[in-house]
């Protein structure tokens, strides 16, 4: 029996945002088809039906990963009281974050792998960070010429870096540590201004 072009798109859609996660969780080659066709409960065959390889799948996922990530980054800005990067902050710099690798930031599981990948990939990663630098300069004063802008860049520098590192060590009062000293650090509130 073939299946229509709905269910196909539907199989299709579950093995990105399946894919999307396990690469987050396990890294672009801890995971194969093999494991990724199971988890999405689908068959290999059906893998080669829908995508041309696993690195067009990797850039796909990739895309989606920073899809979900600016629908988080977005929400956390959103739901803000009044100050919206303290609260995208502390969202970012949370233990559920800490520990929820595959749901989580795409660039602190994966922006290490990405230069050994195709150029799909790196494209996916231009457009994610664009987006995610754009919501993290719009919560700041619109018109202030005496702001530096290079300030939104540094400040997801800084919260990525702290939560690379958190999730790179064995020693959970370390990881603490390394978030805790992140987070209500001022550099982006004062945009460096100018001399």
């Amino acid at each position: 029996m073939r299946m229509s072009r709905q269910e196909a798109a539907k199989n299709r859609e579950r093995v990105v945002n399946t894919a999307s996660e396990m690469f987050r969780e396990f890294g672009y080659d801890g995971i194969g088809i093999a494991g990724l066709m199971k988890a999405s409960g689908l068959t290999n065959g059906a893998f080669y039906k829908q995508f041309e390889s696993k690195e067009a799948l990797i850039a796909e996922a990739t895309a989606q990963a920073f899809a979900d990530n600016a629908t988080a980054w977005r929400k956390a800005l959103e739901n803000a009281g009044g100050d919206a990067l303290k609260a995208a902050e502390q969202w970012y710099l949370s233990e559920p974050h800490l520990n929820h690798r595959g749901l989580g930031c795409t660039l602190a599981t994966l922006a290490s792998e990405a230069p050994r990948h195709d150029e799909p990939v790196r494209r996916a990663f231009d457009e994610g960070i664009r987006t995610i630098l754009e919501l993290i300069a719009d919560t700041g004063p619109r018109g202030d010429t005496s702001c530096d802008k290079n300030s939104e860049i540094r400040e997801l520098c800084r919260l990525v870096g702290a939560l690379s590192l958190a999730r790179a060590v064995s020693d959970s009062g370390l990881a603490e540590r390394i978030l805790e000293a992140n987070r209500g650090v001022k550099e982006f509130d004062k945009r460096q201004r100018k001399p």
